[in-house]
């Protein structure tokens, strides 16, 4: 028997097989596994530090060493940075200092630039503080100048400039027994102290690069998408790439980015080859410039409104209306569209897999079917259609990328999920078949599933000289993801033990308000707080009961970073150590214990 017939529903409806899918789901997946998972990439470090050099920075950032002290530092200038900052102003806390590697804030969209970035979340949820900063943003999914500007906005509306080290890298943060609090030092040979140290350095922010034979050999130009070299390709996030005329140019990777900066590199590049391991999903984008008589209509609230409606149908929650209605919360619309809601309280919860399984084969054979519809060359097209669950990798949305591969100069070399087999002095060989190439871009994303320390770039020495890197070495332990026993007063932002939202600034705006109460509580009691073992190792049991919830959806997966290439890394894994009972819960954990008398879980110094 079908397991999928036990739930009703009319199969001839639904116009394919669901067992055949699952069947071609695995037979994708399995051709895709690589033996050397995440070694498959290497550190851009060395011989490649090029590929991580800062082609905006400041040319006047000359200045003194700091030696003062502050309230709190902040590592990291993107939206966790800001927000943490904006949150803790908002409580009264004085001199707040961002540290940030670039030379203005943005973190993500500071680094990004490349041809056709812009958000893939709708722009009302992803932008924070829309409604404390009165702004609406001009498009439904808006682009990366106009983010990378908010960004400048919230940094200007909290003052977070007046004390910011921008152009600054963190070499070490060290607890200081004696004085009891934190001395960081840097790259500008800053030592400086705090009394308390957050740490938002972002999941995604370390540029990887593939560890392919020969990678250094290569003599054209060649540079990381998030280092777009404009010197070179001219044009502007915008396009127009006028340098590349006359130039065969080649670009590993079909991820997130690659979607969105390729229609540009098409249109621009004599000829333009597109190495492809896995292809992504691609859905309508609809884009649309926002309604002004909408946004004046909205009332106090609005944001938050809307964040916990989307977060709620993204993340297998029920809900009465999608305000968002978008490709994002697609399955949700599918999934009540094939049974009743009334039925969803008597499904067992076997069955309602089942039943989400089906509204995902739905959705993903309506994206099979566009590539169908919108790419000529059927060969071309089978080759984009992606086989596998839509957030087995992250799901894009664009309506020029399919129409690209219609250009006689743009031709998609698919690898067959083996990747490229040797970059030469001259090009790229994949099979047998050398490709010449002026150009080659690395599309390649950024490292996940390495130590938290590896990530960030410094190590943190807590009390009595622990270090952060050797309490988590066999994977991370905390108290709700934001403290861990021996380092008081010092918290993180991130996934880490915390929940995971398909719109990550609605997880950023919750820890930081979480984190600026634990600021207030501690400047209001002069104390130091720091969590207790026993609170620490039973969060860690429920991180570990939880995480089971998602181990076989991601480990049926085609390899990708949400799954460390297909091996499940339970210990630095992207998504092994996240909070498996849902944002919105993991949220109201969070409202709960800062409503609770004291602070249970921590001990006060």
């Amino acid at each position: 028997m079908n397991v999928f017939e036990k739930l009703g529903v009319d199969f001839g409806e639904l116009g394919f097989d669901p067992e055949r899918l699952r069947a071609k789901y695995r037979q994708e997946r399995d051709k895709r596994v690589r033996t050397d998972g995440n070694n498959q990439y290497q550190q851009v470090v060395g011989d490649f530090s090029r590929y991580v050099d800062d082609p905006y920075a400041a040319s006047d950032s000359e200045r003194e060493p700091l030696h003062d002290h502050v309230d709190v530092a902040v590592i990291g200038g993107g939206f966790g940075g800001l927000l943490a900052g904006a949150r803790l102003r908002e409580t009264g806390v004085e001199r707040i200092r961002l540290i940030e590697k670039g030379s203005d804030f943005g973190g993500t969209w500071y680094w990004n630039r490349y041809p056709g970035a812009m958000c893939d979340v709708e722009s009302y949820i992803y932008l924070p503080l829309l409604e404390e900063l009165s702004y609406f943003p001009i498009e439904k999914y808006t682009h990366a100048p106009e983010i990378l500007a908010h960004c400048r906005r919230i940094a200007e509306h909290f003052d977070l400039y007046s004390d910011a080290c921008l152009q600054t890298e963190v070499t070490e943060v060290r607890w200081d027994d004696s004085n009891e609090h934190w001395i960081i030092s840097t790259n500008r040979d800053d030592l400086f102290s705090a009394k308390t140290v957050i740490m938002s350095n972002g999941p995604l922010n370390r540029p990887k690069l593939p560890a392919i034979a020969g990678i250094n050999k290569f003599k054209g130009h060649t540079f990381h998408t998030s280092r777009w070299d404009y010197s070179y390709t001219g044009g502007n996030s915008s396009g127009s790439l006028e340098g590349l005329a006359g130039k065969r140019v080649g670009i590993i990777g079909t991820g997130a980015t690659a979607v969105q900066c390729i229609p540009h590199l098409g249109e621009a590049a004599e000829k333009l080859f597109v190495f492809q391991r896995t292809p992504s999903s691609i859905d309508v984008r609809g884009n649309k410039p926002t309604d002004s008589d909408w946004a004046a209509s909205q009332q106090s609230g609005w944001q938050k409104h809307r964040m916990e409606n989307f977060t709620n149908l993204t993340s297998g929650g029920m809900g009465a209306e999608d305000l968002v209605g978008d490709g994002w919360t697609e399955i949700y619309r599918n999934l009540t569209g094939m049974l009743p809601p009334k039925d969803f309280e008597e499904l067992s919860k076997e069955n309602m897999s089942l039943a989400t399984e089906l509204a995902d084969f739905k959705k993903m054979e309506k994206i099979r079917a566009r590539v169908d519809s919108i790419v000529h060359d059927k060969k071309t097209a089978e080759s984009l259609k992606p086989y596998y669950r839509q957030f087995c990798k992250r799901p894009c949305f664009h309506d020029e990328y399919l129409d690209t591969y219609n250009r006689p100069n743009v031709h998609l070399v698919d690898t067959e999920g083996r990747g490229v087999d040797e970059i030469t002095e001259t090009g790229v060989m994949v099979d047998g078949v050398h490709y010449e190439l002026d150009c080659l871009i690395f599309a390649t994303g950024f490292e996940v599933g390495t130590d938290y320390t590896r990530r960030s770039g410094y190590d943190v020495i807590g009390r009595e000289g622990l270090s952060l890197s050797s309490k988590w070495a066999d994977g991370p332990s905390t108290f709700h993801g934001y403290c861990t026993n021996g380092f008081p007063n010092c918290y993180f932002m991130g996934m880490v033990h915390s929940a995971l939202t398909t719109n990550f600034c609605h997880l950023l705006d919750e820890q930081s308000k979480h984190l600026a109460h634990l600021v207030a509580y501690e400047k209001e009691n002069g104390v130091n707080l720091e969590t207790t073992l026993a609170a620490e190792e039973e969060w860690g049991a429920t991180i570990k009961k939880l995480a089971r919830v998602g181990e076989r959806f991601f480990a049926e997966c085609t390899p990708g970073y949400y799954n460390s290439e297909g091996k499940v890394d339970k210990k630095n894994g992207f998504l092994s150590n996240v909070y498996g009972g849902g944002p919105l819960a993991f949220f109201e954990i969070l409202k709960d214990w800062r409503e609770s008398d004291g602070v249970a879980g921590l001990v006060k110094k």
